[in-house]
């Protein structure tokens, strides 16, 4: 791998970042998530064509490595337990402290909408791809992204103005 296309990677880090947040739901797992997609994608970058956008082919390993996290997980039955955000019914006391809280209600309805709306959501309304261009990273049909984005957005709808409990982002062994 030349050096233009590991600086290319390097930029393109925040924007992985992101968006392995927005599958996971947790700071933690999304940077274990890059740092696995990004020795796949050094350790076989001769599977990379030249001339082809590296963020489309580093997303769809990210988005490979997580749906296997998943099956082996569902397979183990293990299941991670949901717990509601810390202080959720306390009052924000400033502007800055109501954002957090509202994107943190976002974050965590965000998690509960199934992977495939949860996916395009994040390229989409997040990293500000195009319909075709999520189409495109995600090797779907337009109109399969255009549906899932809808009902994704319906359900996040529902699930901010419902007063039901929303999971936050389990921590294991400490920070």
């Amino acid at each position: 791998m030349d050096q233009n296309v590991r600086e290319e990677l390097v930029n393109l880090m925040p924007r992985l970042r992101r968006f392995a947040r927005g599958l996971t739901g947790c700071a933690e797992e999304a940077d274990d998530l890059v740092q696995a997609a990004c020795e796949r994608a050094l350790t076989r970058h001769h599977q990379w064509q030249p001339g082809t956008r590296l963020d489309s082919w580093l997303y769809r390993i990210i988005q490979t490595i997580r749906l296997d996290q998943l099956r082996a997980a569902a397979t183990r039955n293990r299941h991670l337990d949901t717990i509601q955000a810390e202080h959720e019914n306390q009052p924000p006391t400033d502007t800055h402290m109501e954002t957090n809280l509202s994107l943190e209600r976002v974050r965590n309805a965000l998690q509960l909408l199934p992977e495939d709306q949860r996916s395009v959501i994040m390229l989409v309304s997040v990293e500000g791809y195009s319909y075709r261009e999520a189409a495109e990273l995600l090797e779907i049909p337009i109109g399969t992204v255009t549906s899932r984005l809808t009902r994704g957005r319906l359900a996040l709808d529902r699930l901010l103005h419902s007063n039901e409990p929303e999971p936050a982002c389990v921590q294991g062994g400490g920070s």
